[in-house]
């Protein structure tokens, strides 16, 4: 039985910083190689995240990566445009595949991935690392207390002035993954669903917008029925925020540094309607390799991700909703 899942990474993306010694790290995973179309880059990424690591790999060719025999599993942060058809690929040359979050920009194409991961036997799993860390868990512990009651509200703000070096997320149109809902976005969606632990009915949202037609400020309300709502910011030009709160019937909790890094403290406050509160500042923990753990685990022991297909379709169809109401300056409907 391998002990060690063999990785390859499919891109030289900025997320590399956080990816590549998390699957170094890793108790479970082995990096063997890297890839980019821009000659040069992969090993350039190599060199600057994972310098001690010798004989891993560097290809100026995606394909390369992927005709290599030796790789079980692929990570794939391109463009977010392009993570359907990537992964269709690695998928059809029998690689199990981590697909950095979006998913794919539509339902209909995490379908085609979902039907060609069956047929061919892979697991695929969408990168939202931030589950795997233990304050989350502990947020849920706290709900399902019935500390705060039963929740009615959750609201979740990310955003952060952007920099220069990261205009790139600025550069496509909404429909072709840019802008912020497509890069922030997924988290602050994930999240309110995953506190509600139901799917929304309808959203109603507004955009600003910049030349290329990529949204750099977002905001909204999604409805979960029965007066339940998340509140949602998202922008690249408003001061850091990562966090989320939830309210209920006898209180709220607020999770302070929800989609920070590893080295970010982490703090889980609370408080409820008598007069009680109490704040939490829990352990450090490294979300991107507990994510990559867990992703190898299931590779080499036949268990299912966390995050499964029916969870990626349904962020992503409320994604494409906000979109839409943004766009339209109308309530949409969510089905599904």
């Amino acid at each position: 039985m391998t002990t060690k899942l063999r990785w390859g990474i499919l891109g030289a993306a900025r997320i590399n910083e956080r990816l590549m010694p998390a699957i170094v790290q890793a108790s479970n995973a082995e990096l063997v190689a890297i890839a980019s179309r821009r000659p040069g880059a992969a090993a350039a990424t190599l060199a600057k995240y994972a310098p001690e690591q010798t004989g891993v790999r560097a290809y100026d060719e995606p394909d390369a990566l992927l005709a290599d025999a030796e790789i079980q599993a692929v990570y794939l942060p391109m463009a977010n445009g392009e993570h359907a058809e990537w992964a269709l690929r690695a998928i059809r040359l029998g690689k199990h595949v981590l697909v950095e979050k979006p998913m794919a920009l539509t339902v209909a194409d995490i379908e085609a991935i979902q039907a060609a991961a069956l047929e061919n036997q892979v697991a695929v799993m969408e990168g939202f690392m931030y589950r795997f860390h233990p304050q989350h868990d502990r947020v849920r512990e706290l709900i399902r207390s019935g500390l705060i009651g039963e929740v009615r509200s959750v609201r979740a703000s990310y955003s952060f002035m952007m920099r220069p070096a990261r205009l790139y997320r600025l550069a496509e149109d909404v429909s072709r993954g840019g802008g912020a809902m497509w890069d922030i976005g997924p988290y602050a969606i994930h999240s309110a669903r995953w506190c509600f632990d139901t799917q929304p009915v309808a959203v109603t949202a507004i955009a600003k917008y910049v030349a290329s037609g990529a949204d750099i400020t977002t905001s909204g309300v999604i409805d979960f029925g029965e007066g339940k709502h998340a509140h949602f910011d998202v922008s690249f030009e408003w001061a850091r925020q990562s966090l989320y709160e939830v309210t209920g019937t006898l209180g709220g909790i607020k999770c302070h540094a929800a989609w920070r890094l590893p080295e970010d403290v982490p703090v889980v406050s609370w408080w409820t309607e008598d007069g009680k509160g109490g704040e939490e500042r829990l352990p450090l923990a490294d979300h991107f390799v507990l994510e990559v753990e867990h992703f190898s685990d299931c590779v080499l022991h036949g268990k299912q991700p966390l995050l499964n297909f029916e969870d990626a379709k349904a962020n992503c169809r409320t994604i494409e909703a906000v979109l839409q109401a943004a766009a339209s300056g109308q309530t949409v409907k969510i089905s599904g």
